[in-house]
This record gives structure tokens, C-alpha cells and sequence, in this order.
């Protein structure tokens, strides 16, 4: 591996070796591409029996990447385990950083970037705000690990789910009309205060019964959920003998099957049921809930690891405080296509300063510039064979390479066989501020 001077820092780009997250909901074995690009990156083994969920890469202190040194690598891959995290690394070179990047952040990286391989759903969740973080970093450090926000995106893969924000008003009357176990879990008080609601009533009234209505179903005690649960099971088991269930019904009754007697499983009613296409991305603002269901995807995220968990999940919930930091802002999320900014990379912009994302897709024998840009990036390949060049430095980019790109320096990306690659950076507006 060779590292010479590119940009004014003089350092051009570094391996990484970066670090997995084997949470119960990750895809087993080979089937999770998670494994897949972790086995080619590490050179570690996949075991089969073994749930693969996330690949992190960045500087988070919970699954930090590391730093492959020159010495370190023989025949383009890397032996043995690396010592110095790409924080340390970035703490003794923070010029590779950009001034304006510095200047923000400080010493760190401003976004994580991850490949999420799922096979059942996640946890209804949401993240808090900045405010919040801190507050809830204080009270309980072992929870919510750090004192940062999360806003976050995902670019799907695969075919991907989700569950993202409140259905709007039409909708959720219906669902109120139609779904008699909603009903008797939040009460018909405020069951007949949301359906008397009129397009006149003030938006803070709407959001006010609707997180008295949300409340007081996430609330409902383990013994009245399993009871309940029975009887939308029965119901829609006899129903399904003379209509096609609805696509909710449908996933609802695949939750149950995952998740029996959760209260996640009602929760699900009401919030948007969103597929992605390969190249759509979804993205969530801070307490805003959601819950990824199934499929692979390309996340990014401003570097927090707090999650507020309230359903479909065996790990600890804090109902009171998710219930309590929720927006309850209702419609369909926004879904992004990208945008192209060459034949072969498309630009996803989320409204958020610390990340973008590119995604690049290099048919066999042909290359692409990426312009040197004020920002540093991480790049992964995630199929495909290859070269990054930087001015005199050239790397071999192939599957399961994971790449740290200091600010200014231009790459150029040539290919041998197609080549699939993603990378994250600062968002382009960041730079673009006065």
C-alpha cells in the first residue's frame, strides 16, 4: 500500500478495518451481506449459526474502525489486527478533517456510516434531539451512550421496509373505524374525540389527542395486549376467508409472529407502511418513530449510537420517554431517488449537515472522478474490482473495502469487472453556508 501526498495535508487515503454488530435481528450466516463484505474487510470467518446486522464504519466508540497501516498489509490485504481507531488516528492528523469540518465537529468524524442486513424487524423507536440526548446521557450513560442527536438514512439495497411517522388524519380514522382492538386499547373517549376532529381544528389539538391516543396504548399492561392480540388474530383469520387482508393486516399478523404479545405489534397501525425500491432512500429526523422491518440497506447518521426503544423488541423500553419527545407530525415521509451528478453516481441529500451519501455504480473497464471537496469520506465496495487512484498513489478498491478519505484530494475510480461502491461525507450544502 502506498500513502503519498494528496491535498495539502499530505495524506492520501487509508484502509479500514472495520467492526460488526451481531444484534438478533441480523440475517444468518452468509445470507447477510453484512457478513459477506465483514468476512472480506477483516478476513475473519463467517460463522453460520451466527447473526450478522451491522457493518459500522467510523469513529463511534462502540464498533470503532481501525486504521491499517502500510506495514500491515501483504499482497493488498491486510494481516493481523490493527491497533490505532480512526478517531486516535484523526486526533494526530486533524487537518485531514477540512478547516470548516474542524471547526464544527473538532476531532471526530460528524457521521457514522453502516451496511444493515434484516431478517425481522427492529424496535419502534425513535432518536432525541440534541437537548434531549444529553439529558438522557446524564440520567442513564449504560442506555444512551453519547450526548449526540441521530438524525439518519436509509438507501436501500435490497428490497427494504419500513415503518416511518404517523399515517395522516384521513387515514387514521379509518384505522379507528375499521380496527375494533384499537379501540378497545385506547378507550373511546379519545377514540371519539380524534374521529370529531375537522380540517378546522388547530394542529397542535390534532397532535394532542393523537399522542393521548398513543400513549395510552403503549402503555397497555402484557396481560390485556396478549388478550387483545387474540381476538385481531381471530377476527382477521375469519376475515381472510372472504377479502385479501389489507398490506398492514398482512405485516401485522408477520410482527405477532416475531414479536407475540407486544404492543409493538398494535402500534404498527399506526404508522406509514413504507417500501423501498433498490436506490430510494428514507430519511428520519430526530423523534420522529420508525422501525426498519426487512431487506438490506446503506445507513448513515449524524455519530450517536441512542436509540428510545418502546415496542418489538426484548431489550429495555422507555414508553414514558418515547411517547413524551414524539412530533406526532403525520403524513408520508418524503422518500429520496437521488439525484445523478455523472452517468454513474447519484447524490442523496438529506436535510442534514453531517452526511450525504453517493452512490456509484461503474460498469467493467470504465472510471469516474470524484472531485476533491473540502470534507473528509468513506468509501465501500460493496461488489465488484478495482483501483482508486489519488494522484501518484493507486489503491485496489475490490469487494469488502472500506476506504478513509482525507478533505481535498481527487479519486478516480477505474474497474476491471462492474464495480459497486457507496460513500459517505459532511453534506455538500454544509460547505456551501457562509
Amino acid at each position: 500500500m502506498v500513502a503519498k501526498f494528496n491535498g495539502r495535508h499530505g495524506i492520501g487515503l487509508r484502509r479500514l478495518r472495520c467492526s460488526v454488530q451481531n444484534y438478533d435481528w441480523g440475517k444468518l450466516g452468509t445470507d447477510s451481506q453484512v457478513a459477506r463484505l465483514y468476512k472480506l474487510n477483516s478476513g475473519s470467518k463467517i460463522q453460520l449459526d451466527k447473526s450478522y446486522a451491522e457493518l459500522w464504519m467510523g469513529t463511534h466508540e462502540s464498533e470503532p474502525s481501525f486504521v491499517v497501516d502500510s506495514s500491515e498489509i501483504e499482497d493488498g490485504a491486510a494481516v493481523g489486527p490493527p491497533s490505532v481507531t480512526l478517531k486516535k488516528w484523526i486526533a494526530k492528523n486533524p487537518n485531514v478533517l477540512g478547516d470548516k469540518v474542524l471547526d464544527k465537529w473538532g476531532c471526530d468524524l460528524p457521521f457514522l456510516f453502516k451496511v444493515l442486513s434484516i431478517s425481522k424487524a427492529l424496535s419502534i423507536q425513535a432518536h432525541p434531539d440534541k437537548e434531549l440526548a444529553k439529558m438522557l446521557h446524564k440520567l442513564q450513560p449504560d442506555v444512551y451512550k453519547d450526548e449526540n442527536h441521530k438524525p439518519e438514512m436509509a438507501l436501500a439495497i435490497t428490497k427494504f421496509e419500513a415503518l416511518c411517522g404517523f399515517i395522516n388524519t384521513k387515514e387514521l380514522k379509518a384505522m379507528l373505524q375499521n380496527i375494533p382492538e384499537i379501540v378497545e386499547l385506547v378507550g373511546k373517549a379519545d377514540t371519539n374525540k380524534y374521529l370529531s376532529l375537522t380540517e378546522k381544528d388547530k394542529e397542535e389539538k390534532v397532535k394532542s389527542v393523537l399522542r393521548s391516543m398513543f400513549t395510552q396504548l403503549m402503555a397497555t399492561s402484557k396481560e390485556v395486549t396478549t388478550e387483545v392480540i387474540s381476538k385481531l388474530k381471530n377476527r382477521l383469520h375469519v376475515e381472510s376467508q372472504v377479502r385479501q387482508l389489507t398490506d398492514k393486516e398482512q405485516l401485522v399478523l408477520r410482527l405477532e409472529k416475531l414479536y407475540p404479545a407486544d404492543i409493538g405489534v398494535f402500534a404498527a397501525f399506526f404508522f406509514n407502511y413504507v417500501k423501498l425500491n433498490p436506490g430510494e432512500a428514507l430519511y428520519l429526523g430526530e423523534n420522529e418513530p420508525h422501525a426498519y422491518i426487512y431487506g438490506e440497506c446503506i445507513e448513515c447518521m449524524a455519530t450517536s449510537d441512542n436509540v428510545v426503544r418502546a415496542g418489538l423488541t426484548p431489550k429495555f423500553r422507555d414508553i414514558q420517554t418515547l411517547c413524551s419527545m414524539l412530533t406526532y407530525k403525520q403524513g408520508q415521509p418524503e422518500i429520496l431517488k437521488g439525484f445523478p451528478l455523472n452517468s454513474y453516481v447519484t447524490k442523496y441529500m438529506p436535510p442534514f449537515d453531517e452526511f450525504e451519501v453517493d452512490c456509484c455504480i461503474l460498469p467493467a473497464e470504465a472510471s469516474t472522478v470524484f472531485p476533491a471537496i473540502p470534507g473528509p469520506s468513506i468509501f465501500i465496495i460493496i461488489a465488484g474490482e478495482g483501483e482508486m487512484q489519488t494522484g501518484s498513489s493507486n489503491e485496489s478498491a475490490n469487494e469488502g473495502d472500506v476506504m478513509f478519505a482525507p478533505s481535498n484530494i481527487e479519486i478516480t475510480v477505474t474497474t476491471t469487472s462492474k464495480l459497486h461502491l457507496y460513500r459517505a461525507g459532511v453534506n455538500s450544502r454544509f460547505f456551501q453556508m457562509k
